[in-house]
């Protein structure tokens, strides 16, 4: 459950970045590819806050 919270918090995130990156006229084209980059590290960072340690 806190992976989802998480991922649409970070979603949330990559919309306004996005939406803002549109405003000051940036090229789709490095808006896409700056989202890609962003999904990947929000999925990586997600996956890291939010994994159960293993109990040694």
């Amino acid at each position: 459950m806190s992976f989802g919270i998480y991922a649409f918090g970070f979603l949330f995130i990559i919309i306004g970045l996005g939406y803002l990156a549109h405003l000051m006229h940036i090229p789709q084209a490095y808006i896409a590819a700056g989202a890609i980059i962003l999904v990947g590290m929000g999925i990586t960072m997600g996956v890291q806050n939010t994994r159960q340690r293993d109990k040694n």
